[in-house]
């Protein structure tokens, strides 16, 4: 009887060896439930689930891909050609294309453009000699057909693009083996399951391991991989931090599901700029390249009303014109409210400090709405001035002078101060057709060329800027 009792003992203990509760935010560990993470500080965030050694099979298939180690000495660079996707916006973005053996993950909201583009990629290397493997883990081969056939793609005699349903990645690596594709979607990670690890899909420890394999697959082979990644509620993308930091470029779409605008940022690039967008807009027959953001960001410009004012931000190398709208109201009840939308709300609150203080406006009573049209979210200093005007100008309930761009970063003692970049600036608004520029006395200085279609204007404080965008009859 006692050593039946010992048994069950050992098997108990056997079984609670193999759980373990795991964070879903960031994939921190223990033994036991915790109600907040200790590492992220989330809280309800550890899910139960079995813990497996590694088996003999997994261990094999590491020892394939170890390399020895080199001197640096020794290592001998080649020049790697990139891979154009044709698609000029999603080039820019990475860099000027797709270095080979790299690791690129998109995420965004769902039915924003990831799969749509990734399959826009998928036809357009095809289309170029290259082959592609597209594993579709959410829909059929039948069903990734009809998206094609939407989006064109995959129709050519010359194409060279294969598609499976797989969500096991043991089949996966199998596939990528026989068939060697140049580049290779994973749409998405969340489904894919390693067979070793008793975790169901869309875990922490699966999307880890599951990145992880993929990941060094890539820096053996050769092969680009796209990886498709969910998003949380917050925004993020879905499963543990590290996922961000095992691939090599993580890109995000931003933009209202609703709308016709897409925004493609990179969060992070290690083969080129982290600074560069790319703006795209839906339509029925897939994603399309938007060669001049700016025009369309203002193509509804009102005309003649208080609160608009358009500004330059630059993304990267690009320059934009957008349109800053504000509101200014009397506030009920006694209690002003702030609100901004595409532009920071602590720069807000500074700058109508900012505009009290030293221009002697009473905002104090008055709720303050400020938005940038289109959906871009404004990080760029040279707003600041921009901001300013808009709020005065709905303020006193005065338009400002037509066909001008404001530039410039605001300090707290009101003075207007200079930015970088102001001759692309400059550039892109006269190309637009802008007849007055607005922009810091320094910049003025060093500015290369000071003629040209459009009239610029060097100033030094709010007051000055007030005096020629309020007051100066337009043209």
């Amino acid at each position: 009887m006692e050593v039946i009792l010992e048994d069950e003992r050992e098997a108990t203990e056997e079984i609670k060896m193999k759980t373990v509760f795991s964070c879903q935010s960031c994939g921190y560990q223990s033994p036991k439930w915790l109600g907040r993470c200790p590492d992220c500080n989330q809280w309800n965030t550890f899910v139960e689930e079995e813990y497996n050694p590694v088996s003999e099979k997994a261990k094999q298939r590491v020892s394939l891909y170890k390399d020895e180690p080199m001197l640096l000495k020794d290592i001998e660079i080649q020049q790697q050609v990139r891979l154009k996707t044709n698609i000029q916006e999603l080039d820019r973005v990475l860099g000027g294309g797709i270095v080979p053996g790299s690791v690129i993950l998109i995420g965004g909201d769902p039915g924003i453009g990831k799969s749509t583009i990734s399959l826009q990629v998928s036809n357009h290397l095809s289309q170029q000699g290259q082959t592609v493997l597209y594993v579709s883990g959410e829909e059929s081969v039948a069903q990734t057909k009809l998206r094609a056939k939407r989006l064109g793609a995959g129709m050519e005699k010359e194409g060279n693009l294969f598609i499976v349903n797989q969500t096991d990645l043991s089949y996966i690596i199998e596939y990528i083996k026989k068939i060697n594709p140049s580049v290779v979607v994973i749409d998405s990670i969340q489904v894919i399951f390693e067979p070793t690890i008793s975790s169901s899909p869309g875990s922490v420890s699966q999307v880890r391991e599951c990145a992880g394999i993929l990941t060094q697959l890539a820096k053996t082979t050769g092969n680009s991989i796209f990886i498709i990644g969910h998003v949380t509620k917050e925004g993020t993308l879905a499963g543990p931090r590290v996922l961000e930091h095992v691939v090599d470029t993580v890109l995000y779409f931003e933009g209202d599901r609703f709308s016709t605008y897409r925004i493609l940022r990179a969060v992070k690039n290690r083969f080129g700029s982290t600074n560069e967008i790319g703006v795209f807009e839906m339509s029925s027959e897939g994603l399309k390249e938007v060669k001049n953001p700016s025009e369309i960001f203002l193509s509804e410009r009102p005309q003649d009303v208080p609160g608009s004012v358009v500004t330059s931000i630059l993304e990267g190398t690009r320059p934009l014109l957008v349109e800053i709208q504000a509101l200014v109201s009397s506030a009920s009840f006694g209690f002003a409210r702030r609100r901004s939308q595409g532009f920071d709300f602590n720069r807000l609150s500074l700058l109508v400090a900012v505009l009290e203080k030293r221009l002697g406006l009473h905002l104090e009573a008055e709720d303050i709405f400020v938005n940038v049209v289109g959906g871009i979210d404004v990080k760029d200093p040279a707003a600041d001035l921009a901001v300013c005007v808009a709020v005065v100008s709905a303020f006193r309930d005065r338009p400002v002078v037509k066909e001008a761009v404001f530039l410039g970063e605001v300090g707290l003692t009101g003075e207007v101060r200079s930015i970088c970049q102001v001759g692309l600036r400059v550039n892109e608004a006269e190309k637009l057709g802008f007849r007055h520029c607005i922009i810091p006395r320094n910049n003025y200085k060093n500015l290369n060329s000071k003629k040209g279609a459009i009239e610029i204007i060097p100033v030094s404080t709010l007051s000055e800027v007030l005096d020629i965008s309020l007051l100066k009859e337009a043209e």
